[in-house]
């Protein structure tokens, strides 16, 4: 392992990482990864902590794969990432599709965040099977978590959230979020330490989601407690079913 990726606060990411993994049993000898790579630095940081000597997991390998949304004819960020995991030995998958403008069309204004997600998450699977992976990894952190419960309370009107190791298709893949303990400032600050290739993302409702919203939220919660997102995410173990509502039977 490269010495200069033995920093501080790579260590820390790295413990947190592997705890999680071992909390939730994420990893098991001779699992084949697939890493969802978006291009922002959520995912970057992932696939490259996943490319380290792991201390306390077994034995895995690692495929990257990135599903191009197809806003914009003109975005380079296509070019810009492939170079960088070619350019870094990584085994790789890059596939062009339609998915965001079919998801922003004239039909399906109201809610072009689901089906674009939900298409990309298809296609992931196809690749995962084509490739033989069984589990999937994607880069939601600890905020992620807690913003989508918010979510899911506000506009779904359920109390729900991601969950750092979840089953799919009666077991064939598992769907693991290595980075569930880990905070975003700091993967976005173990980027910026690894100068990964900027990324823009070209999705026309990026800035306006409902995530983006829920986030302002919590910000502002925060600036009178600062432990804020911390009493959230601790809540959701702590939760008292004899408290919450419920019909008679």
């Amino acid at each position: 392992m490269a010495e200069e990726k033995r920093t501080k606060l790579y260590l820390h990411l790295k413990k947190w990482m592997e705890i999680a993994a071992r909390d939730y049993d994420m990893l098991s000898e001779g699992d084949r990864v697939l890493v969802g790579v978006s291009g922002g630095r959520d995912s970057m940081a992932l696939l490259d902590l996943l490319n380290t000597p792991m201390v306390f997991l077994p034995s895995f390998s690692v495929m990257a794969v990135h599903i191009d949304p197809g806003f914009d004819e003109s975005y380079k960020g296509y070019d810009i990432l492939e170079k960088y995991l070619k350019d870094n030995a990584y085994n790789y998958v890059m596939d062009k599709t339609d998915i965001g403008p079919l998801a922003h069309s004239d039909y399906n204004r109201k809610n072009p965040c689901f089906l674009c997600s939900r298409l990309r998450r298809k296609r992931i699977f196809e690749i995962a099977g084509e490739y033989g992976c069984n589990k999937i990894a994607f880069a939601h952190h600890k905020d992620d978590i807690i913003e989508t419960l918010l979510i899911n309370m506000f506009y779904a009107r359920e109390i729900s959230t991601m969950v750092p190791s979840q089953a799919i298709f009666k077991g064939k893949y598992h769907i693991i979020r290595l980075f569930a303990y880990i905070r975003e400032g700091l993967i976005k600050k173990y980027a910026r330490e690894r100068g990964f290739p900027v990324v823009k993302d070209g999705c026309p409702t990026a800035k306006v989601s409902k995530r983006r919203y829920i986030k302002k939220v919590l910000d502002e919660l925060e600036k009178e407690n600062k432990d804020i997102r911390e009493n959230i995410f601790k809540s959701m173990r702590h939760v008292k079913t004899d408290y919450l509502l419920k019909r008679n039977s």
